[in-house]
């Protein structure tokens, strides 16, 4: 089964300083439409002005995994990690028994990202951050882990639930196969550009749900940059 989530479909926010469209619901009076997807409970696009961003905040039990679109994000926690994370890389951080931290927009132009969060397999245990640079060259055609509750997934970053996130760059015209390797959920969205799933069109600002279908056909319609998660 597959549901398109269009951008005019999702719940959005606009702080000033953040624009944010949610293609999960994160309110009561939020589009029940979008519901989660197993342990997959948030995927915010946000994009941060220069020089604002998330103050100190407090996590826990929850795996958040955050791939940057454009620009720069800062990251800055209370157990001693700093760190910058570019375009097209990705830094998770696993809150375990809770960890405060910061993220912020220290350039001169808008960041964007993706924040995407997921229960964990287990309660509790040690808070954690890292980060890892993925060059778009070795995604391009092709699907690779950039983030994985598998033991087995050595160049991905390491998340403690039961889901991988994985990422793609296409030129126009090209197409690539993938079948969930024992996922019943997966969500797609376009970093950059317009794609075909099965048939559909998913454009920048949109998502697609994707419940038990044995293979996914990717179409891009123009260059593009996707990010797909899948989750039990």
């Amino acid at each position: 089964m597959l549901q398109l989530r269009s951008k005019e479909t999702l719940d959005q926010g606009n702080r000033g300083w953040l624009k944010a469209r949610h293609h999960f619901i994160v309110s009561t009076d939020g589009n029940p439409a979008n519901s989660r997807l197993g342990p997959l409970v948030v995927w915010n696009d946000d994009e941060i002005a220069p020089g604002t961003g998330f103050g100190r905040h407090s996590h826990a039990n929850m795996e958040i995994i955050t791939y940057v679109r454009e620009g720069a994000v800062t990251h800055e926690d209370s157990v001693g990690n700093i760190g910058r994370t570019v375009a097209g890389d990705v830094q998770v951080m696993s809150a375990g028994t809770g960890i405060s931290h910061s993220e912020q927009n220290r350039d001169r132009d808008p960041l964007k990202l993706f924040q995407i969060w997921l229960l964990p397999r287990e309660q509790g245990g040690k808070p954690r951050w890292d980060s890892r640079k993925f060059p778009k060259v070795d995604r391009a055609g092709r699907l690779i882990e950039l983030a994985s509750g598998a033991p087995r997934s050595a160049d991905a970053l390491p998340i403690g639930a039961d889901a991988r996130v994985l990422g793609a760059t296409l030129l126009a015209g090209t197409t690539l196969t993938h079948a969930p390797e024992g996922f019943k959920h997966a969500y797609l969205v376009p970093a950059r550009g317009a794609v075909r799933v099965n048939g559909q069109r998913v454009a920048v600002g949109d998502g697609i749900a994707v419940i038990d279908e044995p293979e996914l056909t990717i179409t891009a319609e123009e260059d593009a940059e996707i990010v797909l998660v899948e989750a039990a």
